[in-house]
């Protein structure tokens, strides 16, 4: 389900934005604007100032971005379809519709994400040195120094460093950050083994994510800790940040886990073959009465002469106001079978767990020559997946 909204699109990628984004562009504004920016420029007005902050702000973001599509392009151009980035509370994430086909693959689209953070780290520097001119930094004081700076040296001396440091945080060789993947696909290619692979790369996430975890509280307490001092904010952020790290890398393995167990079984064997249909004409308050009220399905396919329609589910029933449920029929708040996606009953579940997920639904229609054989719902996986799954993953 989405938690944010929809930005636009680059390049053909879905750009979303998660409504957790905000919390951290609101504390980056802040600290800039009530903290950074007041420190480095004591005489600027409070308009100016804000408006800075609001400007690095954004710019931080926009640089996040680029590192995300970054990984897209290079994905797209090693075979890897990636058709949305979604940008959130921990920085961004770019989304593979599978997993890299080999170990060269995963390394070139894992490396030029940070890569992308250096070059635009070093360049936002440049950008900084250029716009402000002959300005000699004192070690002792560089305050002095700051106070010289305009609003876009300010932005750009601000954004460049941190850039940096994104860069090098996500090479910190821990799955699923991009040095895991790294990781990941040098002990892919040397074992051969993407399975056992990304198994270590995990377990060497989780260990890095336990260090951020103990040095977290232990900042929280007063402890300094060399490179990253003391504090409770930042230990609460580095605590968050191992929280955070810990639970991808046990769902990135356990996805991985996920399909390698369907990636063999055909939609066939686990679809549901004895289901409920509906024909077009079949009015709103018998759908709700004869159909929605006596199965446990959530969606019927709308066949006519046997050929499939579309599908209607219990929220298009929903929608349609009770006065006019006895006169409204089922073909008129349908969703088309041009709009449909469909599985076939030969290719794999996880191709169709994959589908489900994209498309953000409950269930498909199962179809072979225009007929519907079944319905490939998230309960029936999740069913076989408790019954075979460990099974099947360690074969």
């Amino acid at each position: 389900m989405n938690t944010g909204f929809r930005l636009g699109r680059i390049a053909d990628i879905e750009i979303c934005v998660d409504w957790s984004l905000f919390i951290i562009f609101f504390l980056v504004t802040v600290s800039l604007g009530a903290g950074v920016f007041p420190a480095w420029h004591p005489e600027w007005g409070a308009a100016l100032i804000w408006t800075t902050a609001l400007a690095a702000a954004i710019f931080f973001f926009v640089s996040v971005l680029l590192h995300e599509l970054s990984h897209a392009l290079v994905g797209r151009a090693q075979g890897i379809e990636i058709r949305r980035i979604t940008l959130f509370v921990f920085g961004g994430m770019a989304q593979l519709e599978r997993e890299p086909s080999s170990w060269r693959g995963e390394l070139l689209m894992a490396i030029v994400g940070p890569i992308t953070s250096f070059v635009v780290g070093v360049v936002c520097i440049a950008i900084a040195s250029l716009s402000a001119g002959e300005v000699q930094i004192d070690p002792n004081d560089p305050l002095r120094a700051y106070a010289r700076l305009g609003p876009l040296a300010t932005v750009m001396l601000w954004v460049g460093p941190i850039n940096i440091l994104l860069g090098v945080f996500n090479l910190i060789p821990g799955f699923p950050l991009d040095g895991g993947r790294v990781l990941r696909a040098v002990l892919w290619g040397l074992g051969g083994d993407l399975y056992r692979a990304t198994r270590w790369a995990a377990g060497v996430g989780q260990a890095f994510a336990w260090i951020f975890i103990a040095c977290g509280f232990a900042m929280m307490f007063g402890v300094r800790v060399p490179f990253l001092g003391t504090g409770i904010i930042g230990g609460l952020w580095l605590a968050l940040i191992g929280w955070f790290l810990n639970n991808a890398a046990i769902m990135s393995y356990q996805q991985l886990l996920i399909s390698r167990s369907l990636a063999q079984v055909p939609v066939s064997r686990i679809m549901l073959s004895r289901f409920a249909t509906v024909s077009p004409d079949t009015s709103i308050s018998t759908l709700i009465d004869n159909y929605i009220m006596r199965t446990d399905q959530r969606a019927f396919p709308v066949v006519e002469h046997g050929r499939l329609l579309g599908i209607v589910c219990l929220e298009d029933a929903r929608r349609v106001d009770p006065s006019v449920r006895t006169s409204h029929t089922v073909g008129t708040v349908m969703t088309p079978v041009h709009d449909l996606t469909t599985a076939t009953p030969e290719e794999a579940s996880a191709d169709a767990l994959r589908a489900l997920s994209q498309r953000e639904v409950n269930q498909l229609p199962v179809v072979k020559d225009g007929a519907v054989r079944g319905l490939i719902r998230r309960e029936d996986i999740l069913k076989w997946l408790s019954l075979h799954g460990e099974h099947a993953a360690a074969t």
